[in-house]
């Protein structure tokens, strides 16, 4: 690691902690679950306060001006020079009285702060009303109810709580992360969301994936591409997985974007918010909420040649309470429903009809779903004997918050020019940390090396036809197929055997001795 990368790494860390105290401090007695949105939202409250400035200053700067600052003018000079055409660029716009910099200041002293800022937060949600960014503006504030008892029992108490948000989060430094051409406001909320999500435990596993695992998922489907249409998260909950695809390959053509749906508000919200704190603009991402299995909200868009997914696992869903859903295109080909107990397999099935013809799928699983019966048998049996099961990669423990289950990885494709799955053992593949466990980069690319030769490798991969796949019944458990090292200690039996002799003989030399001394003692008497 280089002195930039290293100072770069010390700057991150220093940040987090201040961040996490500061989370940590403005909270008070409130569980910092129930809290998340307040600082979450918040901190994007500033992000597009500051990015809105910015985009006028600079424009203003460029042109001559200097001295400009939007935010010192008269939200009358603003509403008539600034706003014209602004949110067809930004997609939103805010009035300098509306900006972080300026509630801040006057937070304090503000009897009204809570009123205020939820007419704030409706002011530019109700500016791209009318326009095409609607959709992603519209009720990205919803869960910052400025009013909500868990602020405070009065109002006084609410204001009082609200300042000390506004303040905290006014007091993060990012100009050093600024300076590095880091995404600080990116990096500042993902990591706040992993926080939350460590301490949550099993709740926070449903919005976020870990970004080692994200990492391995996004080099999966983009392995040997140059270029995508665009990716597609099902289960998208805080946006983390589909960001990553942003992160790991900035020199990739992603031609249409970012798309997602999530069925939780919050999480929801959290998502769009993530989007725009990373700088992807309001017409490159399309995060819609619903329930994907029943109502999915993306079928009019053409296949994705990426998909990345870590679904609920094994939950339970109306499946064939519905007599409709085995004629959705989706899941009718299969012949079968995913039972109403485990619905892995349909978010497997609708993944794989959103799939394009030169597309890639990867999707974290629960290991049941690949040596279960009955329906699930038959689903796996559909997608073997049709060539889309690519590979199937076993993880190990306790990379996840909430739980500790070893879960797998599926690698779906419509384009396999053999007719055989690859199966990779990474169970080892990990670094110990406190709480959990986390794939390093010596593990991703072991697991990457692999997926790319296609070779055996003695307890690591095995290459499988699908004939064998079907001798052993459709099952698709990777230790059905790649052997376990047995790390039990080695015995010679002849060295053995030679110590058993030596033992046997000690023995009777000691039996004849104490017989000696036995007879003695008799004869003694």
């Amino acid at each position: 690691m280089s002195d930039i990368e290293n100072r770069e790494s010390k700057q991150r860390a220093d940040l987090h902690r201040k961040i996490w105290a500061i989370a940590d401090d403005v909270r008070g007695a409130v569980d910092g679950w129930d809290f998340k949105q307040y600082i979450l939202g918040n901190l994007f409250y500033r992000f597009i306060s500051e990015n809105i400035t910015e985009f006028f200053n600079k424009a203003e700067h460029e042109a001559g001006d200097t001295a400009f600052d939007y935010a010192k003018i008269s939200d009358e000079e603003a509403d008539r020079d600034f706003r014209p055409g602004t949110v067809e660029d930004k997609g939103f716009f805010i009035l300098p009285s509306q900006l972080f910099e300026n509630v801040v200041a006057n937070a304090g002293n503000n009897e009204n702060l809570n009123t205020d800022l939820a007419n704030i937060f409706n002011a530019i949600e109700g500016s791209a009303i009318g326009f095409l960014s609607e959709e992603a503006i519209k009720g990205l504030f919803k869960d910052l109810d400025t009013t909500s008892d868990r602020l405070g029992a009065t109002v006084v108490e609410k204001n009082k709580r609200l300042c000390d948000i506004l303040k905290g989060i006014a007091e993060i430094d990012f100009n050093d992360f600024q300076s590095n051409d880091i995404d600080a406001f990116g990096d500042a909320y993902e990591y706040l969301i992993s926080n939350y999500a460590s301490n949550a435990g099993k709740s926070g596993g449903e919005f976020f994936t870990p970004q080692t695992v994200s990492k391995l998922l996004a080099r999966l489907v983009m392995d040997g591409k140059t270029s995508i249409n665009k990716v597609y998260d099902p289960t998208c909950g805080s946006g983390s997985l589909i960001l990553q695809m942003k992160k790991q390959f900035e020199e990739h053509i992603i031609e249409e974007g970012f798309f997602g749906q999530e069925i939780n508000m919050t999480n929801f919200n959290l998502a769009r918010m993530n989007m725009f704190l990373h700088n992807v603009n309001y017409n490159n991402f399309s995060i819609k909420r619903g329930d994907t299995l029943l109502n999915p909200l993306h079928n009019d868009e053409k296949p994705f040649d990426a998909i990345v997914s870590n679904p609920p696992y094994s939950i339970k869903w109306v499946g064939d309470g519905d007599p409709t859903l085995i004629n959705d295109e989706r899941f009718a080909p299969a012949g079968k429903l995913a039972p109403k107990s485990y619905a892995d397999y349909a978010f497997i099935m609708h993944s794989l009809s959103y799939l394009s013809s030169k597309g890639r799928a990867a999707i974290v699983c629960f290991p049941g779903i690949f040596y279960r019966k009955g329906a699930e048998k038959t689903i796996r049996q559909y997608l073997v004997d049709n060539n889309f099961i690519d590979c199937v990669i076993q993880l190990p423990e306790n990379l996840f918050f909430g739980t500790s289950i070893a879960t797998c990885v599926l690698v779906m494709a419509k384009n396999k020019t053999e007719n055989k799955v690859l199966f990779i053992d990474a169970s080892k593949e990990f670094k110990k940390e406190t709480n959990n466990n986390v794939l390093e980069e010596k593990n991703i690319e072991s697991i990457l090396n692999a997926f790319r030769e296609r070779k055996d490798k003695e307890y690591f991969a095995k290459y499988v036809d699908k004939k064998y796949i079907e001798d052993n019944d459709y099952n698709l458990s990777v230790s059905t197929y790649v052997e376990k090292e047995d790390t039990r200690e080695v015995i010679d039996i002849k060295v053995l055997n030679e110590e058993i002799a030596k033992t046997v003989k000690k023995i009777d030399e000691l039996r004849a001795a104490i017989d000696v001394i036995v007879k003695e003692l008799e004869d003694g008497e």
